[in-house]
């Protein structure tokens, strides 16, 4: 029995594979539950109230001091245009988890090793960024009127904050590092490599330079937010790279030895 599973797992952990299996709805049930726990643990951190606004407060007071503190002009420069509210509220909302989730699932489908890298990149920098929610919490732009910050999606949509999910999941709080930029960085890389279709390609360029705009026009980060989110999900896909290079084929040479190595009489049994 022991050599079976040795063999099935074998089997269905193949790069090259197609199609579905058993095992691949314990797959999409731990992805699942990874990213309910993402945002579970993500939403715990909401009574930091003094020290998220002094973190705040330091973001601003550093990037003004380099001449980096344009939030406030790219907020104002957004609200004078309907259509770019539109768009920015468009891209911050829906080309960024259910954009991964459309991706995702295509790569489950047709491309399983690029699915696994993917899959990797993004919980391994969801883990490292619930480290820094944790650790370090940080006031979004919009918690700062006095700059002249106005929240986009809570004033003009109906993809306000709060109704992204339930209470329980919401962290106001989690700012650094963004996520918005850094899992667009995934998506864009991974495609890039998935393809070579440049429309495709440019597709992803594209949503990546999109919502770096967009997570600052709608007030919901700063520059730096940004800037440590692209750093922690490229680290991320750093480590998702070894585990599909090393990782995994040493995972699968053992499995393989297993079974080779199995007495005759267990290899049918």
């Amino acid at each position: 029995m022991r050599v079976r599973i040795y063999r099935y797992l074998h089997e269905v952990t193949a790069p090259s594979r197609r199609g579905l299996a058993w095992f691949d709805l314990i797959e999409i049930g731990l992805v699942a539950l990874g990213f309910l726990l993402y945002f579970g643990v993500r939403g715990a951190v909401v009574d930091r109230d003094e020290a998220a606004f002094a973190n705040a407060q330091w973001i601003i007071d550093f990037q003004d001091s380099i001449g980096l503190f344009i939030e406030p002009q790219v907020n104002e420069w957004t609200l004078q245009s309907d259509l770019l509210v539109g768009l920015f509220n468009f891209v911050y909302f829906w080309l960024d988890f259910p954009l991964i989730i459309a991706v995702g699932l295509f790569f489950f489908w047709q491309r399983r090793a690029m699915y696994t890298l993917f899959r990797d990149a993004l919980l391994i920098s969801g883990g490292m960024a619930l480290v820094m929610y944790w650790s370090l919490p940080v006031a979004p732009p919009r918690f700062f009127p006095e700059y002249g910050f106005v929240d986009t999606l809570k004033e003009y949509s109906d993809l306000a904050y709060q109704a992204q999910s339930t209470a329980a999941f919401v962290n106001p709080y989690a700012a650094v590092p963004s996520l918005h930029v850094g899992w667009s960085v995934i998506l864009a890389i991974v495609v890039f490599w998935a393809t070579r279709n440049w429309l495709l390609r440019i597709a992803g360029v594209t949503v990546l330079i999109l919502q770096s705009v967009a997570v600052v026009a709608t007030a919901n980060h700063y520059i730096l937010d940004g800037v440590i989110g692209a750093a922690v999900c490229l680290v991320a896909l750093w480590i998702a790279v070894w585990l599909q290079r090393s990782g995994y084929p040493g995972i699968r040479r053992w499995l393989g030895e297993r079974v080779a190595n199995a007495p005759p009489e267990a290899a049918t049994t």
